[in-house]
């Protein structure tokens, strides 16, 4: 369908809206499959390799089916930025249902938690992952997917809690209100604050795989190429980065 011309693809949309057209849906699918692509890659990138791309497709299919049931053309937004929430909080809501950190996972966070604390303590100063994994017996590549994978999982706690009233079905629902309220307003403009203070810490390539990442929303491998750097390599920096964030925020 990319070939479709615009008219065509108004007449996909009619036949969808007037009459729910099974092959419009299966033409308007196969046309922002490429959605539930992006947001399966950018969040499985943060993910330990036991989770399957699979799953997550599913989960964003989900998503995407759940986007053309429920988008209200009459709304002045976009189907294909309605279709991102969707995708994202149905990939989202399955890891939460799912559980994936495994308990060793979990239980291995904790020693690691409690090596650090008392390696700060003993140094009077933030401590490295290569001097955890000293202490706790473990390789300093495993020190930071531990703390990677661990520091999702809270975002993912946080995120659920802050988006509970807003959940309609298995995904999010998109507010009809445009403008935030200035008590939510005030609290965004913290928040960001206090990240832009803290991201201001970390070191030059870690800030600028962390804005490529979020900000311009690449994947790891179009960072790798802006950066002339190899794909693991850019995973790593950008683990080590949130290893560093979450080590600050506790502090803050």
């Amino acid at each position: 369908m990319g070939q479709t011309s615009v008219c065509d693809e108004q007449e996909i949309w009619e036949k969808w809206i007037q009459s729910r057209d099974r092959e419009a849906a299966n033409l308007l699918i196969k046309k922002y499959m490429q959605l539930v692509s992006y947001h399966v890659q950018r969040i499985s990138a943060t993910l330990p390799k036991s989770v399957s791309r699979g799953d997550l497709k599913s989960l964003g299919m989900m998503g995407l089916y759940d986007a053309l049931e429920k988008f209200d053309h009459k709304r002045d937004l976009k189907f294909d930025t309605y279709a991102s929430f969707r995708i994202r909080g149905a990939i989202l809501d399955g890891l939460r249902k799912e559980d994936w950190l495994p308990r060793s996972t979990r239980e291995k966070a904790k020693r690691i938690e409690a090596a650090a604390e008392k390696l700060e303590q003993q140094y009077m100063r933030n401590v490295t992952a290569e001097e955890i994994a000293a202490v706790v017996g473990l390789e300093t590549e495993e020190i930071v997917t531990t703390v990677n994978e661990h520091f999702f999982a809270n975002v993912l706690s946080i995120d659920e809690q802050s988006n509970e009233d807003e959940r309609e079905g298995q995904s999010f629902s998109i507010k009809d209100n445009k403008t935030a309220t200035p008590e939510e307003s005030l609290v965004k403009g913290e928040m960001l604050q206090e990240m832009a203070a803290l991201i201001s810490q970390l070191n030059e390539k870690e800030q600028l795989v962390l804005s490529l990442f979020y900000r311009e929303e690449l994947t790891l491998t179009e960072i790798g190429q802006v950066m002339s750097l190899s794909t693991s390599r850019i995973s790593q920096i950008h683990s080590k980065a949130l290893f560093k964030l979450r080590k600050l925020l506790e502090k803050a």
